[in-house]
């Protein structure tokens, strides 16, 4: 494989940040060597090594002394609303390998105001909404999430009420029930104190620092499907790929 743009390592480094984002790539798995990637990718041992670095300082993989430098994502990475609905739409699959998501509410509720405004809920109207804290393979809560869908739903989908994980993400039983299919997302974030929700769920102090997102699934017409909030500890990183 050939690289045709400049930076190379960027070029790379973008390459294995997706795979480590999906899944492919899992905590404690081996990196290439500086000489596979430099074989692979057809750039020199000093690019190849820049790569490494690179990922090392991202928080995205570390090198023991003698050892090959590994995957490294428990502490450090957060999967968004934007991952988690490519993996559904590519995979059928919302969670890597050794995550899970514990589904800690689901029923009919009035939403903020700023989520009725998106989903057209009239006020004092309800709509769906589902609560889930998601865990790493070492049981850590690494992120608190609550979803919100229309209220009509609760008849076409009845799965978004029941307090039980869906096969394939939510996206999917959507898409199946009522054929609208969630094809992007929007998503803005800013940085926060945990209120004691947060806290209890993510098992951090009262005001300490969280990443706090707001995410919109849109259809093909540019419809929402899908409206959340998700909340997790400082020090992790969030991907962006281009």
């Amino acid at each position: 494989m050939s690289l045709e743009r400049t930076p190379p390592y960027l070029q790379v480094v973008g390459t294995l940040k997706a795979k480590i984002v999906s899944g492919e790539l899992s905590h404690g798995d081996a990196l290439p060597s500086v000489r596979e990637l430099a074989a692979q990718y057809e750039i020199s041992t000093a690019t190849a090594q820049k790569v490494h670095r690179t990922l090392k300082a991202e928080g995205l993989a570390e090198a023991r002394q003698g050892a090959a430098t590994t995957v490294s994502t428990r502490k450090t990475l957060h999967r968004t609303a934007a991952d988690r609905l490519e993996a559904a739409l590519s995979t059928g699959r919302i969670y890597t390998d050794g995550d899970y998501a514990v589904i800690t509410g689901a029923d009919l509720s009035t939403p903020p105001e700023w989520v009725a405004d998106l989903l057209g809920v009239e006020e004092g109207g309800e709509a769906v909404r589902r609560a889930r804290v998601t865990h790493n393979s070492d049981d850590q809560p690494v992120s608190a999430s609550t979803s919100w869908f229309a209220a009509e739903f609760a008849e076409s989908v009845p799965a978004l009420l029941v307090r039980e994980r869906i096969v394939g993400g939510t996206p999917s039983a959507i898409e199946a029930a009522t054929g609208r299919r969630a094809v992007a997302s929007e998503e803005a974030s800013t940085a926060a104190a945990a209120t004691e929700e947060h806290a209890q769920a993510l098992g951090v102090a009262v005001g300490e620092p969280v990443s706090l997102s707001r995410n919109v699934f849109v259809d093909a017409q540019g419809e929402p499907v899908e409206v959340g909030e998700s909340v997790a500890p400082a020090g992790r990183w969030r991907v962006h790929r281009s």
